[in-house]
């Protein structure tokens, strides 16, 4: 915790999330060892944002800061709602951003946000846990790889949205199964957190408050495939930032 604690002056942790049959504390690894024997034919459910986790963007560009500052919130390590720390995540993430032996960007000019690798980095070294880029070709294995890490990690996973213009967290889930447990498991609703709410964006609609389940037909339209030139799969792929298991290895750049 020691990146964490120089960066924002203040750690701690948070009242355990909302509990339920599928609910675990934010952050802590599970191997499925607590399950019952029939437990993976029943419907699952996680939910890892607890009250105070969500924090909101302070401006029009700060929404992986306030999605990184959401996500130390849920595994724990902070208890921060302020844009002061906001800013200094995000400056973080930008500063992880492009380095040398990145991919060349194509544009000429700086970008005022930070990029999906300074959000897996910045994630890292704050040692929220180890985060990758991974992408997946179609919505359903990209919401089920996702299930499958947060039910592996406790901890959640973000998601490039809006064609590659904004960033969301995924919070939670409800599949028909335990996705470790039965390979056959669906993901049937998604639990969301946008730092854009409560604001509306004229493309893209009203952003769901904190906590909502969507369903994957209406994640769809905001979570959509991107094509990168630093995606390992060439086409369009959704695209996550992903945690493994394990202690954070900072600047972990591996893409799945």
């Amino acid at each position: 915790m020691a990146a964490l604690a120089a960066l924002v002056g203040l750690a701690g942790a948070l009242l355990a999330p909302p509990g339920g049959p599928a609910s675990v504390r934010a952050g802590a690894p599970s191997d499925g060892s607590t399950l019952a024997p029939d437990a993976a034919a029943r419907p699952y459910e996680i939910r890892l944002l607890g009250p105070g986790d969500f924090v909101s963007q302070t401006n029009d560009v700060q929404c992986i800061g306030a999605s990184i500052q959401t996500m130390a919130n849920i595994v724990g390590l902070l208890d921060d709602r302020s844009a002061a720390t906001q800013r200094r995540i995000q400056d973080l993430a930008r500063r992880l951003s492009w380095l040398p032996g990145d991919p060349v960007r194509r544009i000429n000019w700086e970008p005022r946000g930070a990029s999906t690798r300074g959000w897996a980095r910045a994630l890292t070294e704050l040692e929220v846990g180890t985060y990758i880029l991974r992408s997946e070709a179609t919505l359903d294995a990209a919401l089920l790889a996702a299930a499958r890490a947060m039910r592996t990690t406790n901890r959640p996973v973000g998601l490039l949205v809006w064609r590659g213009r904004h960033a969301w967290v995924m919070t939670g889930f409800r599949a028909t199964a335990d996705p470790l447990a039965d390979p056959n498991a669906v993901v049937t609703a998604v639990q969301v957190a946008d730092p854009w709410y409560p604001r509306t964006s004229s493309p893209w609609g009203r952003s769901p408050a904190p906590g909502t389940m969507l369903s994957p037909t209406a994640l769809g339209r905001a979570f959509v495939p991107i094509s990168r030139r630093w995606l390992t799969t060439p086409g369009e792929r959704y695209v996550l930032i992903f945690p493994l298991v394990g202690p954070p290895q900072p600047h972990s750049d591996r893409t799945v």
